[in-house]
């Protein structure tokens, strides 16, 4: 049997470590397609089918209010970091203030299309920054937004911490200050027209299991 999940790469580095011990167990082969969230929520609207769906709790609410998916089990939840590229200076981001003095300094900055990006949008609209930065402003779909500061494209990179800390070739300036900082919970949802309904439950039951949760901290994460 195989078993169909789409999802963002927020949870990536977990869910790849506690796969493996699902497919030996189960038996069941699992295809995982790597999706940004703005398409997954597009093409799952028009009308894909696939067995599970992991992607951020908000998100996965407004596919079960479509109708699309049949429940909510929330993972994990991240909060937003920053990077540098490796070697570079480490600005000062330990609060609002610094962070918005970091941000007006920087040649250029990067975010993805994800959660996160979508929240500092918003954060530099609340900062009254937004016009000054706009220039400088690289929104990455695709690939992390740590890929884009370690090829030197960008200055500083925001993403979750889960997506920033497997990233070669960059530094980890830390996460938000706490004044500022949003924490996003990722959870999985079955699909209404799930071909294999019940394995993608056990596949859930798995992902939420105690055991993993060394995991999921180890990956940058805190278990839902």
């Amino acid at each position: 049997m195989e078993l169909k999940v789409m999802q963002s790469a927020a949870f990536k580095e977990a869910y790849e470590a506690l796969l493996p011990a699902f497919e030996r167990a189960s038996g069941h082969k699992v295809t995982t397609l790597w999706t940004p969230s703005v398409d997954m929520m597009s093409r799952l609207k028009g009308g894909e089918v696939v067995d599970l769906v992991i992607m951020s709790a908000a998100a996965i609410d407004e596919l079960i209010k479509s109708g699309k998916l049949a429940g909510r089990t929330d993972l994990a939840k991240s909060g937003v970091a920053v990077g540098v590229r490796a070697g570079a200076p480490k600005p000062d981001i330990s609060s609002a203030e610094a962070l918005k003095r970091a941000l007006l300094a920087a040649k250029s900055v990067c975010y993805s299309t994800g959660p996160s990006g979508i929240y500092l949008a918003g954060l530099f609209e609340k900062m009254g920054i937004a016009d000054q930065i706009k220039s400088k402003l690289v929104v990455v779909k695709g690939e992390p937004a740590g890929a884009v500061v370690a090829r030197g494209e960008a200055e500083l990179g925001f993403q979750q911490m889960s997506e920033l800390l497997p990233v070669a070739g960059i530094d980890i300036v830390g996460p938000l200050s706490a004044d500022i900082q949003r924490i996003t919970v990722f959870s999985a949802g079955v699909h209404v027209n799930a071909p294999h309904a019940e394995a993608a439950r056990a596949l859930v039951k798995h992902l939420t299991a105690k055991q993993g949760h060394a995991v999921i901290k180890q990956s940058g994460m805190e278990p839902a």
